[in-house]
């Protein structure tokens, strides 16, 4: 039984890696009901392939037509699709928007691409740090000497996959009130373009500088920066109302009066290695026992094996053991129908019969598709 804020809510995920598979999670984890068209004799179901958990997977090979069929039937029969193709490669499957929201006018027909379906780059290939490197947001992050790829955060899931999501569920709630269903273009790069907005705001304020390590929020300031500690671990500290500067200047027991030029930017290179002089003569221990939970804007910084024994995150169940495999819990929370991990990864074709009956297929239709070789 599923639970969450959309159950109910039926989706056709096509497969893919990344961005696709992420938001597919996402939809699950609040209910809805996501079939995962798989390719026959592809390899998943592993307890570590996190972002495929809670889907129903029916394997087709796309390459009959008694399986493009069958697509399309599940298509007519959701509220919402996924896929990540190229462009144009729905079309030659005969699965494209224009057959789709024919057959169902109230389709949301989700498109998950880099580059987006249309530009001199649409047909390119590429990868998370290809995407944010057109926006500006790469060459904002980094060191003084080169910019460095932050994960696959800001390409894949925070300007692809969440705003996938968003533009699906926005699609959706159209749809239920006119009836009409439309295309989503979700293109990485215009999703890390449109995470940048503050930032470009700031540049028109004529407050941010290109070159980086040198702004408020990028680390050139000696508030609002990463140190080590005493025996090698490190901290995050965010002090920039000054209020919570004047704690951390208590709290480190400074009183050096050069630090009253919180804001000067040329006094910042200095002000950051005597702070760091000053963090470096306790652990990150000792650091979280004198500024943790404080108005410092303070965290210790901590790796993936830390990370889910932290006091805060185990308080919140932030990370859940799923068959052994340590992972993020469903987000956000909902106080009336919270998420769940509605199940784990699915081996490929494991739902076949039961995913296509429950969406309106016949047990004839099903034979049907094992008879012609479509159906796994």
């Amino acid at each position: 039984m599923r639970q969450g804020p959309l159950t109910g809510l039926k989706i056709v995920e096509f497969a893919g890696i990344g961005p696709g598979p992420f938001c597919g999670m996402l939809l699950s984890d609040l209910g809805a009901d996501v079939v995962r068209i798989d390719r026959k004799g592809q390899g998943r179901g592993a307890p570590s392939d996190v972002t495929s958990r809670g889907r129903r997977s029916v394997a087709l090979d796309l390459k009959r037509p008694e399986a493009v069929e069958a697509c399309l039937k599940l298509m007519d029969a959701a509220d919402g699709i996924i896929e990540g193709f190229r462009p144009g490669v729905m079309e030659r499957l005969g699965l494209g928007p224009d057959v789709a929201l024919k057959r169902n006018p109230r389709l949301v027909f989700g498109r998950m691409t880099g580059w987006g379906q249309t530009g001199p780059y649409a047909q390119a290939a590429g990868h998370d740090m290809n995407y944010i490197a057109i926006t500006g947001a790469l060459h904002a992050i980094g060191t003084d000497e080169k910019p460095v790829p932050p994960l696959n955060l800001v390409g894949d899931f925070g300007g692809g996959a969440l705003y996938l999501a968003f533009g699906l569920l926005a699609g959706i709630i159209q749809a239920r009130e006119t009836g009409r269903g439309q295309v989503v273009d979700c293109a990485m790069s215009d999703g890390a373009a449109s995470l940048m907005a503050m930032f470009y705001g700031m540049k028109g304020a004529g407050i941010w500088k290109e070159q980086r390590r040198s702004n408020l929020l990028d680390g050139g300031a000696h508030f609002y920066d990463t140190y080590q500690c005493k025996g090698g671990g490190w901290i995050s500290i965010g002090s920039i109302e000054p209020q919570f500067y004047a704690l951390l200047l208590e709290k480190t027991g400074i009183n050096d009066p050069e630090f009253q030029r919180q804001h000067d930017r040329a006094a910042w290179p200095s002000l950051r290695a005597k702070l760091a002089d000053v963090i470096a003569t306790k652990t990150r221990e000792e650091w979280t026992e004198i500024m943790g939970a404080t108005d410092v804007c303070f965290a210790p910084i901590l790796d993936l094996d830390e990370a889910p024994r932290h006091p805060h995150n185990v308080a919140r169940e932030t990370f859940v053991d799923v068959a052994g495999v340590i992972q993020p819990a469903p987000a956000p929370r909902f106080s009336a129908t919270p998420g769940a991990i509605q199940g784990p990864p699915p081996a490929i074709g494991a739902h076949d019969e039961a995913a296509l009956t429950d969406w309106g297929f016949s047990a004839a239709d099903i034979g049907a598709l094992r008879g012609a070789g479509a159906l796994a």
